[in-house]
């Protein structure tokens, strides 16, 4: 369980899709201060997919990944060198700050706009038709594993809007028009609608 607030940004150093076990790929990250106190086993949000750490030297850890992860996220066109951004596993008792993530990615979508305003930046984003029956305005959205409230939602079509300091610490500030993004829908929100 994660919160969708980005704790900093990681840097892919390796990405293997000719492993020896029956994992689809193997991504390689380094973590920096983020890997501290992990271990062989713990979950790790990285661009909001919640992945399974299998080995960890000094500050960099490993993942494995499955061909659905590597169909439904952005993880599978990932190249090293790429930033990605980090979110370690909710512990009981802390405050959740963002909002219910599980990192389990419905889908990826584009970046169609993106404006620079006085004191923050909108991002348009075009999702796929069977997700935009889950989003409602106002309501929270994951982009990459970071927790943003939803500004405007027309059809297919919303804006988040990014404050300075999310800017800093994702990845968003190298995003462009085109690129594509993992999407979690709010889990809430998925209940209330297939329980509707």
């Amino acid at each position: 369980m994660f919160t969708g607030i980005i704790e900093g940004q990681g840097i892919v150093k390796k990405f293997d899709i000719k492993t020896k076990n029956r994992s689809a790929a193997k991504i390689g990250v380094y973590l920096g201060n983020l890997a501290k106190g992990l271990e062989i086993g713990d979950s790790v949000a990285i661009n909001g997919v919640c992945l399974t750490a299998t080995k960890i030297s000094k500050n960099q850890a490993e993942f494995e990944m499955i061909d659905e992860t590597l169909k439904k996220t952005n993880l599978g066109a990932i190249k090293p060198g790429e930033k990605v951004n980090i979110e370690r596993s909710l512990k009981v008792g802390e405050r959740i700050e963002g909002h219910f993530v599980l990192g389990h990615i419905d889908g990826t979508a584009k970046i169609i706009k993106i404006e620079k305003l006085s004191k923050e930046i909108k991002f348009w984003i075009e999702l796929p038709n069977d997700l935009s029956r889950f989003v409602v305005k106002k309501g929270s959205i994951t982009v990459d594993g970071i927790s943003l409230t939803l500004v405007d939602v027309i059809k297919n079509k919303i804006s988040v809007c990014i404050i300075p300091q999310t800017m800093k610490i994702t990845n968003l500030d190298l995003k462009k028009i085109g690129d594509k993004v993992n999407i979690e829908t709010d889990i809430l929100g998925k209940y209330a609608i297939s329980k509707g």
